[in-house]
C-alpha cells in the first residue's frame, strides 16, 4: 500500500449478481457499469486501517424492534404520542396538528395508528385503545367538514363542494388550495424532470404520477451518468432554508418532514424503517470515537457557540492549506502507521494546542479526515436513518430521491446535519479543482460513499451486504447529496405552509379556551377599531400596497414605514436602512443583516432577499418586521 499498490484479496465485482444487486428503474444512474474501483479501493484501506487498530470495539447493537414498536416510536417522534396509550384521551393538541395534513399524510398516520392499535389490543393494554376511525372523526365532527387534497387543511362539506371552503368558515386560504384548485396546479405542474416544485406534497405528486398516464416520468436518463440541472420553481415569499425558522416551529417542520417521508416511501412501495440502537458505553472525552454530541459539549467550552467539531474544522483547513490541486486528494491514503501514530498525538495534544500540524501531510490529514467520520459511534447520517438514506436508491425517479434527500436531511440532527453540511461543502471544493486534481463528482462520491455507508455499528454482515449489494447505490446516493446539497437544506413550500396554519389553529384554540379572556379581547379589539377609525386620515384609504413599518434596533435608522410595491424585495428594505449612515452605530454589512418576518402564523423566519414583501404582506399581515444579525 506505500507504494502506491493494492492487494485485493476478492475481485468484488464479480461476486455481484448481474441484475440482482443493481435492479433499479431506467431512472437510476449506471455508476454499477462503470469502474468501481475506486470504491473498492478505499473501502480494502479501510479494513486495512481497522485492522490496524488493536484496541477493543464494542459494536453497537441495533434491537430488532417487537411488533408494532416500531410504529409507536414512529408516532411518539411525529410528535403523535398522544393518540394512543394513557394520554390517549387528551389528544386536542394533535388534532389541530392532524388538521393541517395532506391527504397522503393522513393515510401514513392512519396506517401507523391501526398497527399500533392492533398490537395494544393483542397485548390486551390496560389503558385506552382508540379505534383510528375516532381520532379522525375528531375533525370532522366541527359542521361535518372533511380534509382533503394536496396543501394543507383545505376544507371542504358535501354541500360546499365547489366553494373552497376553509377550516374557519372562510372562503379561500392564504395558504390552502380548494381540490379543484390542487387538482388543475397538479395537472399544471411543469413536465420537465428538472423542475422542483415546493408548493405541493412530495407524496400527493407521487400519488398523482402514478394514478396518472404520465407514467412515463418514471423514466428519467436511462444510462447517462450525468446528473440533471434541478431548479426550485419561484417562490415569491421566499425560499426558506434550514436555520431560517425559530426552534419551536422547526419542530413542527421535523414532525411534517417525518411523516411526509413516510408517506412517500409508502406511495412508492418502498418500506421505511427506522433503525433503534440500544445505547452503549462510548468514550466521555477527546476526539475520535467519541459522540457528537459530547465532542461539541467539549469544544464550546473552548469556543463558545462552535456548530462545528474542531477537530473536523482543524482537518479541512489542513487539507485546503496545501492546495486542492494535488492529483489523488481523498483518494489515495496517508501511510497507515503514521495516520495511527498522527491520531494518537492529535489525542494527547489537540486541546492543549501543542500539536504540530506541519508534520501532518496532506494525505495524511485528508485520512484523518475520514477516519474521524467512520469512528464516530453513531454514524453521521444516524442509526435511525441510515437505512433510509441508502434506499433513497431505490425510488423510481431523479426527482423522488431528490426530495426523500431532502426530508431525511431536515429530520438529521442539528450537530450531524451541520457537520454534513461543512463536509459536503468541502467536497465541492475538491470537485472544483478536478482539472487539476483528478478527483470528479463520480471519484470524490465512489471515495466518500464507502466512509458515510459502511457503519461498523451494525456488524460485518450489514457492512458485508453494504459492499456487494448497495455499493453502486451509495455512490449514487453520495452524488446527489454533494451535487444537490443547496436544494437539501431547503424547507419546502408546503410545510412551511402547513406550520403557518398549525400556528393560526392553536391561536384559535387558545383563545377559545377561556371565553372571558376571549371577551375581553373582542372588547379590545372593538375599541381600539373604533380608535383606528378616529385616527384614520383620508389618505391611508389611499394606499392599495399597504404600509408596512420596519424596526431596525441595531442600525443608525432603527424605525421606517414601508410602502409596499409589487417589486419590493426584503434586500431593497435593508440596503435602505444601510443607506443611512452614523457615526454613532457600529457599521454593518450586508451580508450581516437580515429581514425578519416575527409572528402573526409564524414564529420568526430569516427571508432570503429576493422575497417579494407585498406577497408575503397578504400571507402574513399580522407579523412585525425587524432587520437584524442572524442567530449563529
Amino acid at each position: 500500500r506505500r507504494s502506491g499498490q493494492y492487494t485485493m484479496n476478492h475481485d468484488h465485482s464479480k461476486k455481484i449478481p448481474d441484475g440482482a444487486s443493481f435492479d433499479r428503474s431506467g431512472s437510476q444512474d449506471s455508476l454499477d457499469e462503470l469502474s468501481m474501483d475506486d470504491y473498492w479501493k478505499e473501502l480494502e484501506n479501510i479494513h486495512e486501517t481497522r485492522g490496524n487498530n488493536h484496541e477493543e470495539r464494542v459494536a453497537l447493537v441495533v434491537k430488532e424492534p417487537d411488533e408494532g414498536e416500531l410504529e409507536e416510536e414512529w408516532l411518539k417522534e411525529a410528535g403523535l404520542s398522544n393518540l394512543f396509550g394513557e394520554s390517549s384521551g387528551d389528544s386536542l393538541e394533535s388534532v389541530v396538528f392532524l388538521s393541517t395534513l395532506t391527504r397522503t399524510q393522513k393515510a401514513a398516520v392512519e396506517k401507523r395508528i391501526e398497527t399500533v392499535t392492533q398490537t395494544m389490543r393483542k397485548k390486551n393494554k390496560q389503558h385506552q385503545i382508540p379505534d383510528v376511525r375516532d381520532i379522525f372523526r375528531l375533525q370532522n365532527d366541527s359542521k361535518g367538514k372533511v380534509y382533503d387534497g394536496s396543501e394543507p387543511s383545505t376544507v371542504r362539506t358535501k354541500e360546499s363542494e365547489n366553494k373552497n371552503e376553509t377550516h374557519d368558515g372562510t372562503k379561500g386560504s392564504k395558504f390552502s388550495l380548494g381540490t379543484d384548485e390542487q387538482k388543475s396546479l397538479l395537472e399544471d405542474m411543469p413536465s420537465s424532470d428538472t423542475d422542483i416544485n415546493l408548493e405541493i406534497s412530495f407524496a400527493e405528486q407521487a400519488a398523482n404520477l402514478k394514478d396518472s398516464s404520465a407514467g412515463k416520468m418514471y423514466k428519467g436518463g436511462g444510462g447517462d451518468t450525468l446528473l440533471p440541472n434541478f431548479r426550485l420553481s419561484k417562490d415569491k415569499t421566499g425560499t426558506t432554508k434550514i436555520g431560517d425558522l425559530a426552534p419551536q416551529d422547526m419542530k413542527k417542520v421535523y414532525s411534517l418532514a417525518l411523516i411526509e417521508l413516510t408517506a412517500l416511501y409508502d406511495i412508492l412501495g418502498t418500506e421505511f424503517k427506522q433503525q433503534k440502537a440500544v445505547k452503549i458505553k462510548t468514550k466521555d472525552s477527546g476526539l475520535f470515537g467519541v459522540p457528537l454530541s459530547l465532542l461539541l459539549e467539549q469544544d464550546q467550552k473552548k469556543v463558545p457557540g462552535t456548530k462545528i467539531p474542531l477537530i473536523f474544522q482543524k482537518l479541512i483547513a489542513q487539507i485546503e492549506e496545501t492546495t486542492l490541486e494535488t492529483e489523488g486528494l481523498l483518494r489515495i491514503p496517508g501511510v497507515a502507521t503514521r495516520v495511527k501514530g498522527l491520531c494518537q498525538e492529535l489525542e494527547a495534544k489537540f486541546y492543549e494546542g501543542t500539536f504540530n500540524w506541519e508534520n501532518v501531510k496532506q494525505h495524511d490529514a485528508a485520512s484523518l479526515l475520514k477516519l474521524f467520520i467512520r469512528e464516530l459511534p453513531q454514524p453521521l447520517l444516524t442509526v435511525e436513518y441510515l437505512k433510509a438514506f441508502q434506499d433513497v436508491q431505490n425510488l423510481p425517479t431523479r426527482k423522488q430521491q431528490l426530495q426523500a434527500l431532502n426530508l431525511l436531511v431536515i429530520l438529521l440532527p442539528e450537530a450531524n446535519r451541520d457537520t454534513l453540511k461543512v463536509l459536503l461543502e468541502f467536497l465541492q471544493r475538491v470537485i472544483d479543482h478536478r482539472d487539476k486534481n483528478k478527483m470528479t463528482l463520480k471519484n470524490v462520491a465512489m471515495v466518500m460513499a464507502p466512509n458515510l455507508f459502511t457503519f461498523h455499528g451494525f456488524g460485518s454482515k450489514i457492512i458485508e451486504q453494504s459492499e456487494f449489494v448497495m455499493a453502486a447505490g451509495t455512490a449514487n446516493v453520495m452524488r446527489f447529496m454533494i451535487q444537490y446539497q443547496k436544494l437539501l437544506w431547503t424547507i419546502p413550500k408546503f410545510i412551511v405552509n402547513q406550520v403557518r396554519k398549525q400556528n393560526t389553529e392553536s391561536q384559535k384554540k387558545e383563545l377559545k379556551k377561556d371565553k372571558a379572556m376571549k371577551k375581553l379581547l373582542k372588547k379590545m379589539a372593538y375599541d381600539r377599531e373604533k380608535h383606528e377609525k378616529q385616527e384614520k386620515t383620508p389618505n391611508d384609504t389611499d394606499v392599495p400596497q399597504g404600509v408596512i413599518r420596519v424596526q431596525a434596533p441595531h442600525l443608525s435608522k432603527v424605525s421606517m414605514a414601508i410602502q409596499l410595491t409589487e417589486e419590493l424585495k426584503a434586500g431593497d428594505i435593508v440596503a435602505r436602512f444601510l443607506s443611512q449612515k452614523s457615526g454613532n452605530v457600529q457599521t454593518l454589512k450586508k451580508e450581516e443583516v437580515f429581514l425578519y418576518e416575527i409572528g402573526g402564523n409564524i414564529g420568526e423566519r430569516c427571508l432570503d432577499d429576493d422575497t417579494y414583501m407585498k406577497d408575503l404582506y397578504q400571507l402574513n399581515p399580522n407579523a412585525e418586521w425587524v432587520i437584524k444579525p442572524k442567530q449563529s
